[in-house]
């Protein structure tokens, strides 16, 4: 679990971190229209995705992509548009293999509240993922074999093979055994050691002479 940076196992390699700027001109969907048609929604950012401005926002649950051009709605998006989108984010140089769309019952190396998110994967070292949101288009996962590997071995470490807390009950009771056996083993050590100890030099040495 050491050998590796911890960096790398969260993929941060994998991954280019492109800062697109916005033009002002395309830009011509105002914010008074988003939110006159979704008067509910919350948390809009105005992003890009390949190469175009768009407002990203929340309603209720659902997530929401909308042209800033024209008002659009974008959402959800192609695996065309999914694999581009991978592809802009990817860092290495292996082609796409495999292509899926998860809606529900995600694997359990990622979140499910990223669902639906496609999930694409690239014939490279380790064998790269990357989870594209279908909703926003946005990067919501990263993951690679090593990533994997270093995730059985920390829900080994911390004795939880669901959701990897390390604060488990499992674990609890593990620690919580472990010193109530130290504190016995050192009043044990007490009476083995330094009580045998002091009864054998109180013997009188002419007792022990005539034993």
């Amino acid at each position: 679990m050491v050998i590796l940076d911890i960096h790398y196992i969260h993929g941060d390699s994998l991954v280019n971190n492109p800062q697109v700027a916005i033009k002002a001109d395309s830009v011509q969907f105002p914010l008074a229209k988003v939110i006159a048609q979704y008067p509910q929604a919350t948390e809009i950012a105005l992003d890009t995705f390949l190469g175009q401005s768009v407002y990203h926002f929340k309603q209720g649950k659902e997530k929401y992509m909308l042209s800033a051009l024209d008002g659009a709605l974008l959402s959800p998006i192609s695996e065309q548009q999914a694999i581009a989108a991978a592809k802009f984010h990817y860092a290495g140089s292996g082609e796409v293999a495999s292509v899926n769309l998860i809606t529900e019952n995600p694997p359990s190396e990622v979140r499910a509240s990223i669902v639906p998110a496609w999930r694409v994967d690239f014939d490279d070292f380790a064998n790269p993922s990357l989870y594209i949101s279908a909703r926003q288009g946005t990067l919501v996962g990263k993951r690679h074999d090593n990533w994997r590997i270093f995730d059985v071995m920390f829900a080994l470490h911390v004795m939880d093979y669901q959701g990897q807390e390390v604060d488990n009950k499992l674990l609890f009771f593990f620690v919580l055994f472990s010193l109530l056996a130290a504190i016995v083993g050192a009043i044990l050590s007490y009476f083995v050691i330094f009580k045998t100890n002091s009864e054998v030099s109180s013997i009188n040495p002419q007792q022990a002479g005539a034993a």
